[in-house]
C-alpha cells in the first residue's frame, strides 16, 4: 500500500450521506485529528454560532497541519477547500440521505449525537428535510464547481458500496505511526 500522503481532508456531502461515519473511521485509520462543523456551529439548544466568529473559528482550524473536517455548510465551503489536500463528495440520493435522516432521528430521538454539540438533541423539521430533499437542484451544482476549481486531489462516492471500496484502499496507520 502506498503511504499515506493526505494530512488535510474535507469531507461534505447532503446530510444524512455517512460524512459522520467516514470521518470517524477514515480519523481511525490514518492517525488525523477530527472536527464535525456541526459540534463547531451548534452550541446548547441548537443556537448557532455567528458567522463571523464560527469562520475565525475554522481558520485556526485549517491552519492546523493534519485534519479531518466533517460537514457541508456551503457559505464555508470554499474557503476550506483551499486549504485541503483531499476532499471527499459523498454525492448520494437524495432518497437514501432522507431515509438514513429519519433512522438517525429514529435512533437518537432525544439525545445528542456524538458528532454534534451537547445540548442539541436531535430533532427534524420540514426546513430540514425540504433542503435533503432540494440538496441535488440547489447544493450540488455549487458543489461540484468548487471541485473543479479546487487544487485538492478529489474522491466522488456514489453508494455505501463504493466508500468502503474505496476505505478499504487506503493505507492505515500501525501503532507506532507507521503504514501499514
Amino acid at each position: 500500500m502506498e503511504a499515506i500522503h493526505h494530512k488535510k481532508v474535507l469531507i461534505i456531502g447532503c446530510s444524512g450521506a455517512g460524512k459522520s461515519i467516514l470521518s470517524r473511521k477514515l480519523a481511525m485509520r490514518w492517525g488525523l485529528p477530527l472536527h464535525h462543523l456541526d459540534a463547531l456551529f451548534w452550541n446548547e439548544g441548537w443556537i448557532p454560532t455567528p458567522k463571523p466568529e464560527f469562520r475565525e473559528m475554522l481558520k485556526d482550524v485549517v491552519a492546523q497541519p493534519k485534519w479531518i473536517i466533517d460537514g457541508h455548510f456551503n457559505s464555508t465551503l470554499e474557503m476550506r477547500a483551499q486549504y485541503a489536500d483531499l476532499i471527499i463528495f459523498l454525492d448520494f440520493s437524495n432518497w437514501l440521505c432522507l431515509s438514513r435522516v429519519t433512522k438517525r432521528v429514529w435512533s437518537y430521538w432525544g439525545q445528542t449525537r456524538p458528532d454534534m454539540a451537547e445540548g442539541c438533541p436531535e430533532k427534524i423539521d420540514m426546513n430540514f428535510v425540504r433542503w435533503i430533499w432540494r440538496y441535488p437542484k440547489d447544493v450540488r451544482p455549487g458543489v461540484l464547481d468548487i471541485l473543479r476549481k479546487t487544487q485538492a486531489d478529489v474522491v466522488l462516492l456514489k453508494t455505501s458500496v463504493e466508500v468502503e471500496r474505496w476505505l478499504a484502499t487506503t493505507p492505515q496507520r500501525n501503532t507506532k505511526g507507521g503504514v501499514l
